[in-house]
């Protein structure tokens, strides 16, 4: 039973990309987590955009929102279309050629993305959308929810870049950090402003 949580309207996030796992066997706390920002940001009034799967973090996320009267979009490739892994109830389901126009897909129009916990999949999106924002292309929010200190090595590593000078310090304001779903919304509300002017010290 996940427990319910009074939070204020915040509006003004109307849609987010959430990146997450489709591993059915990690910790209870990684699949709490999940269900409870599915939650969340359904009774705040947010779209979810996610990866379209039913298993794993991926189907707990997008169950706990569609509960909630929440609306959820899943932006699913082809070929896993095909191998019958999409979502079967959600708001709507997005069929693109490829893993890279789901990537696309999936960061359009939203107003933060949200990473949980995950796999080299979803460290691979992480990554490449913080690639996009320090290139200018991607200016919204991003927040890792750090369940069971999961990020902790990411973000050591992230940090010995800036230090060894492959990023810049003020690389730093790229992403927030938070301990569990119920900071995410503010999280986003409080990120550091991000403009495409900031290309400009990308290779600085």
């Amino acid at each position: 039973m996940i427990a319910k949580h009074s939070i204020n309207k915040q509006s003004a996030i109307r849609k987010v990309c959430v990146y997450c796992a489709s591993s059915r066997q990690v910790d209870a706390a990684y699949f709490e987590d999940a269900a409870l920002l599915g939650q969340t940001l359904a009774r705040n009034g947010t779209t979810i955009v996610y990866g379209g799967g039913a298993a794993g973090l991926m189907g707990r996320v997008a169950d706990a929102a569609l509960a909630e009267g929440g609306k959820v979009i899943g932006v699913l490739p082809g070929f896993m279309n095909d191998l019958e892994w999409g979502h079967a109830s959600l708001t709507e389901l997005v069929i693109v050629p490829d893993m890279h126009r789901r990537k696309q897909k999936m960061a359009e129009g939203v107003d933060a993305v949200i990473a949980l916990p995950g796999g080299c999949g979803t460290m691979e999106e992480l990554l490449e959308v913080l690639t996009w924002k320090r290139l200018g292309l991607f200016t919204k929010p991003i927040v890792m929810v750090n369940t069971r200190r999961y990020f902790d090595p990411l973000i050591a590593f992230l940090e010995q870049m800036i230090r060894e000078k492959f990023m810049n310090e003020r690389h730093r304001k790229m992403w927030s950090v938070v301990e569990n779903p119920l900071q995410v919304l503010e999280a986003i509300q409080t990120a550091p402003k991000w403009s495409s002017e900031n290309r400009n010290f990308a290779v600085q």
